[in-house]
């Protein structure tokens, strides 16, 4: 009988982390050892997720957290946190990292975007960007993991294939994007959206000051000897989970839906996670939400030089758990 792969999450209570644990605890070749938490050490983690049924181990602090018997650790962790585990178990076992710690390859941009150096910047070479179906190959061949951003995801999926073909122009290029409010994490004040029953809010913030900035631009400039160079506006909206990114670029010449339709199916024929709708099927966050799916939708624009980019995930699971498992699922081969 096959040996079952051994699993350590730490950051286990947080939005990720309980999707991640869920997702997890789903699969019969998995064995989850140890729970790490800041603050909810020695809970049973189904009273705090009730999904989760299958019996765990209690919750410990991150800090008790032994690198023995464990094949994976997850570090479903905040920004700078993740570094201390990175350097203290780093070629000791198999790491993928949700955070932002080990997303970007310069450690001056990382400063830049974060206000602090990173503590271990020679570490950055170490992992792979973890977008899995553009860097499978690369994802399959390594130990060490860095997990995308949720906006990144909804964002790089659509645009990247369009770049590499030279169908679209790198610049001018206008992001709008609309998250559920778990993609800010458990310090998010709901207040902000959630006045009442029937008065709810929806705002943008951090408009072209994301932190998701350079790491998009980071992936994008990768495909393209021309400079990328867009507007990025995020949006919070007063429901749990789902993203959306409506994306405006110039084209390079004439393309019709038909073929830039065949273009995006052609590059993603072998990941039935991505799927190009071509039919008049409105595309929603219901048709995302808890799946690990990217949706991605084209429509004409009234001027036959751009086009428009619909592109859906769920920002728990795509955006974060969910590819973060597709990376398992690569890694454990290696």
């Amino acid at each position: 009988m096959k040996r079952k792969i051994s699993i350590a999450v730490l950051g286990s209570t947080g939005y990720v982390g309980l999707e991640l644990v869920y997702l997890l605890s789903k699969k019969k070749n998995i064995s989850i050892n140890f729970l790490g938490s800041e603050n909810s050490a020695n809970k049973k983690i189904n009273l705090i997720d009730p999904r989760i049924k299958v019996n765990l181990p209690n919750i410990k602090f991150n800090s008790q957290f032994k690198e023995k018997n464990i094949d994976i650790l997850f570090l479903a962790l905040p920004h700078k946190v993740s570094q201390d585990y990175v350097k203290k178990f780093f070629n000791k076992l198999k790491i993928i990292d949700l955070s932002a710690d080990f997303r970007l390859d310069s450690e001056t941009v990382y400063k830049k975007n974060y206000n602090q150096k990173h503590s271990c910047p020679k570490l950055l070479k170490e992992f792979v960007y973890g977008l899995f179906e553009i860097n499978f190959n690369l994802i399959k061949k390594s130990n060490n993991i860095a997990v995308p951003g949720c906006y990144p995801t909804s964002v790089l999926l659509p645009l990247i294939p369009l770049l590499k073909f030279k169908v679209i122009k790198s610049t001018n290029i206008i992001i709008d994007s609309k998250s559920g409010y778990s993609g800010a994490g458990k310090n998010f004040d709901k207040n902000n959206i959630f006045k009442s029953k029937n008065d709810l809010n929806f705002y943008n913030y951090n408009t072209n000051q994301h932190r998701h900035i350079c790491e998009i631009k980071q992936e994008l400039q990768k495909f393209t000897d021309d400079n990328v160079l867009f507007s990025f506006n995020p949006h919070v909206l007063p429901i749990y989970r789902g993203m959306m990114s409506t994306i405006y670029c110039d084209l390079t010449k004439s393309f019709s839906i038909k073929e830039i339709n065949i273009i995006l199916k052609k590059f993603y024929k072998k990941y039935k996670n991505i799927q190009i709708v071509e039919d008049n099927t409105r595309i929603d966050f219901n048709k995302i939400q808890n799946t690990n799916n990217c949706i991605i939708k084209l429509f004409k624009h009234y001027s036959s030089s751009k086009i428009i980019l619909v592109s859906l995930i769920d920002n728990l699971q795509k955006g974060a758990a969910g590819q973060a498992i597709q990376c398992m699922s690569a890694i454990i081969k290696n």
